[in-house]
């Protein structure tokens, strides 16, 4: 009876060895600091980026020869129907667009406001009072590893955080390593690799926290998927059953004795 108890005592160890602080994110974080520091964050363009500019100005016909023409898109290859998409200008190797009327302008290192503000400098010329409008239609963030679903996913705008990424993948599973997400970033073919830790108050000063344009997020599997996957993909279950014999095992004991 004794070895029977001791047997439970290391079967409850092996279902109770991960503590809260294993998979809580943002420990140390005090409810009193309520920094923004980062809020002024705003993406650049980088080679590669596919961006639509739209412009406008209050005489319409000033500003069409400074809007690229639309295109149809086919949907049904049978009938030829589709749907009209503006054409978009790619950030090409050197950094630059060609852009109607104004030629080759180099838009690389800029953010919106920047690139805003130089086009319509330059549209100034030629139209009185222009709008720039620009999008980044290529926006993607892929996430893999140990998350609900891995993919590669579009950002709704210019601006996502490390956590909504992986909050699009689902979050991470049971047996993501939280202390490690690798962030890989690529600035103009010099590829970038930095560390974050979920777990730590110190993710939301990181140069990563706000993502940039093809960024890859992974989360490796922690010491417990490995162990797994080196036993065999069954030995949850096994471990699951085994411990539910046991204390059904006990019980029926337990009830033997007092009668």
């Amino acid at each position: 009876m004794k070895n029977f108890i001791t047997l439970i005592i290391v079967v409850g160890l092996l279902f109770s060895c991960a503590s809260k602080e294993d998979v809580v994110y943002f420990q140390g974080i005090d409810g009193s600091d309520n920094s923004i520091g980062l809020d002024n964050y705003s993406p650049t363009y980088h080679v590669d980026d596919e961006l639509v500019i739209i412009v406008n100005a209050l005489d319409a016909e000033a500003a069409r020869p400074f809007n690229k023409a639309t295109v149809s898109v086919s949907m049904d290859l049978l009938d030829g129907r589709g749907r009209e998409r503006i054409q978009t200008y790619r950030v090409d190797s050197d950094g630059n667009i060609d852009f109607p009327v104004l030629g080759e302008i180099s838009i690389a290192g800029m953010n919106r406001e920047q690139a805003t503000n130089m086009l319509q400098e330059k549209l100034a010329d030629y139209i009185k009072n222009p709008i720039v409008d620009i999008e980044t239609v290529n926006y993607r963030i892929t996430v893999l590893g140990e998350v609900q679903r891995p993919g590669t996913y579009t950002a709704v705008n210019e601006r996502i955080t490390l956590i909504e990424a992986i909050s699009l993948a689902g979050d991470l599973t049971i047996y993501g390593e939280r202390e490690n997400v690798l962030v890989i970033q690529d600035y103009d073919g010099k590829k970038t690799y930095t560390r974050v830790n979920l777990k730590s108050n110190e993710l939301f000063d990181s140069p990563v926290y706000y993502l940039s344009q093809n960024d890859v997020v992974y989360v490796e599997p922690n010491k417990t998927r490995a162990k797994n996957s080196a036993i065999g993909a069954q030995t949850g279950v096994i471990l699951s059953s085994l411990g539910l014999l046991i204390s059904m095992t006990a019980l029926v004991v337990t009830i033997l004795n007092v009668n």
